[in-house]
């Protein structure tokens, strides 16, 4: 709570301009940045399936970041887009269905599909799995996940719904919760939503919020996750000045890098995680 009150103070008067008063952790100082893999090891295998799950336990990465939307009846399942165009082949199951959302086709329409041609023909044949089959296959793997949920706006009551499945398949015991999870969103209001509804879950708001308003964010969000670009050292390190829900410090992941030079400059801003498609690359370019 004094960091908060310091932080928020010295904003408050200082303007943005205090930003520049914190100098980031020193580069290399500190326990190199956690690296987590985007929609999986989505450089090397189609973006969240299973085998870029797998890819990314094969490189010898914990955590594994996911997508999930649900489908017409109801079911939840792991994909980026609204449409399902751009990385199956829904276009040529369903030709008459266009614009091919999620939300317009069922479960078992979308288990028909191929969501692995795309990426290349090794892959042909992966379907698009439903959280419940991605979530047994980082188990397998004893992998950790930061689980987005999708437009949470077209999906009301998603995030309920995503806690219980969750909650079916195990991941809100003691240690799933204690560093093996956390949800995440681009809405303010669907992170807060999963606060209340299950406060031990560590939660991360995707953005940058103005510093002014990052107390308010503290109260329901453990992280901060932003694009890498947008990132100073200053921001970083103001953000982590402030303690969430859990008491700790506030993290910041940023996200999506996939070069050693973008690498490095994300470590030097003293950021507590990197999110990458090729999560290796990053690896061993900040020695994690």
């Amino acid at each position: 709570m004094y960091a908060r009150t310091v932080v928020a103070s010295t904003t408050a008067l200082l303007g943005t301009a205090a930003l520049a008063l914190f100098p980031a952790r020193a580069a290399g100082g500190d326990t190199p940045p956690l690296v987590v893999a985007h929609r999986g090891a989505s450089g090397y295998a189609p973006e969240n399936t299973l085998p870029a799950a797998d890819r990314a336990a094969e490189l010898g990465v914990d955590w594994v970041e996911n997508d999930v939307q649900r489908t017409r009846d109801g079911e939840l399942v792991v994909l980026h887009d609204v449409s399902l165009a751009r990385t199956t082949d829904v276009e040529e199951v369903f030709p008459g269905r266009s614009p091919w959302k999620v939300r317009d086709f069922t479960a078992a329409e979308i288990a028909r599909l191929d969501a692995g041609s795309w990426f290349g023909p090794a892959f042909a044949g992966t379907r698009v799995p439903t959280l419940e089959q991605f979530l047994r296959r980082l188990e397998r793997h004893d992998q950790k996940l930061l689980l987005e949920i999708k437009n949470p706006r077209l999906y009301p009551g998603i995030e309920g719904e995503t806690l219980q499945a969750l909650d079916n398949e195990g991941w809100l015991d003691r240690a799933h919760l204690r560093n093996r999870l956390v949800v995440q969103s681009f809405s303010t209001d669907s992170v807060r939503t999963v606060h209340e509804l299950e406060p031990a879950v560590r939660t991360g708001f995707i953005g940058k919020p103005p510093v002014k308003d990052l107390p308010a964010y503290a109260d329901f969000a453990d992280q901060i996750n932003p694009p890498h670009a947008s990132l100073s050292s200053g921001y970083v390190t103001v953000a982590r000045g402030f303690r969430g829900p859990h008491g700790k410090p506030l993290k910041v992941l940023a996200w999506t890098v996939d070069d050693a030079a973008a690498a490095r400059r994300a470590a030097g801003l003293g950021v507590d995680g990197i999110i990458s498609n090729k999560p290796d690359v990053v690896r061993d370019a900040v020695g994690g």
